[in-house]
């Protein structure tokens, strides 16, 4: 998504170097420097959970146990070589929160007059009061007949329980923000949506998220969580005949699967059946035009995958700095 106009002088905070990412099966950290080149990714590492450590969800307890995950961080650090920093961007999984895409046939002229049409549209399908969670909402998309936002709604306490993690390493999550979103930032930033529709899957051990971007705006929205047992062929074929039938597209400009190198041997299956379904190949999500490697660290499919919505949100910050 594109981010926010930072305000200019010397009182603005600098942009975070060091994103980290809790998903439901691992926690991912990673470290960008600015060189001679631009951008470098100078320190990775990703590790696993154990089963059930981090349960994400709309409510409840999505964290048992936060120091057992606070242990696996902290090696993550060590195993990076890298220094753990006193500020960090935090990435959570999808599914601890409401993302909602609202038209508008015009945007109040005020900030503030905005955020609270905003609530108002939310109150009435959000599934918590809306007191008890944070909003944040962005410009999708303009078009002459109207605006579209996309509102993003999650509750308070679910979101303390992952910030409780990084605060048992002596570490703020300056920004917290969802990690579909910032492998929408990595595609951005790499310079590779094209003129035409484009399609960006993401495949979590705890749910699928698809986005349909038009250029660089988000024109559609989706997340499933595993639970609901929809198989990715039928998924993709919903999201396919929306495009069609409510956004007037054809075939997408180009495909992108992100997460497949992570789910075990799924890799080649899921990229085979996209293909089949939308005569476009699947093209993993790659951020080295963005944002080059240090010769340590490998470019395997799953190193990609791991690094893309970390690396997404600090390219993202430090291109709005």
């Amino acid at each position: 998504m594109k981010p926010a106009p930072r305000k200019s002088g010397w009182l603005a905070p600098a942009p975070p170097s060091v994103a980290i990412e809790i998903a439901s099966n691992r926690v991912t950290v990673a470290e960008l420097s600015i060189d001679g080149r631009g951008p470098v990714v100078g320190a990775y590492s990703s590790q696993p959970l154990p089963a059930d450590a981090v349960v994400p969800a709309l409510g409840g307890v999505n964290i048992p146990d936060p120091a057992a995950i606070a242990k696996v961080l902290k090696y993550a650090f060590e195993d990076a070589e890298l220094r753990v920093p006193r500020r960090v961007a935090l990435l959570v999984p999808d599914s601890i929160a409401r993302v909602s895409l609202l038209s508008f046939e015009q945007l109040p002229a005020r900030p503030s007059d905005l955020d609270q049409l905003v609530k108002w549209q939310l109150r009435k399908a959000t599934p918590f009061p809306i007191e008890e969670a944070r909003v944040v909402h962005m410009l999708a998309h303009m078009a002459p007949e109207g605006a579209s936002v996309v509102a993003t709604v999650a509750r308070h306490d679910v979101i303390s329980q992952y910030e409780a993690v990084t605060a048992l390493l002596g570490i703020q999550a300056g920004i917290v923000d969802l990690a579909g979103f910032n492998v929408m930032n990595a595609v951005m930033a790499a310079g590779q949506t094209p003129n035409g529709d484009s399609l960006l899957v993401c495949l979590a051990h705890e749910g699928t998220t698809l986005a349909i971007l038009r250029g660089q705006s988000l024109m559609f929205y989706r997340h499933r969580a595993s639970v609901d047992e929809e198989p990715l062929s039928a998924l993709v074929h919903q999201t396919a005949m929306y495009h069609e039938d409510r956004l007037g597209g054809s075939q997408f400009s180009r495909v992108w699967l992100c997460g497949a190198a992570l789910a075990g041997g799924g890799a080649d299956r899921a990229r085979r059946e996209l293909g089949d379904l939308l005569g476009v190949g699947a093209e993993p999500v790659d951020i080295r035009p963005a944002a080059a490697l240090r010769d340590r660290i490998t470019a395997r499919a799953d190193v990609l995958d791991a690094l893309a919505a970390p690396v997404g949100v600090l390219l993202r910050e430090w291109k709005a700095a």
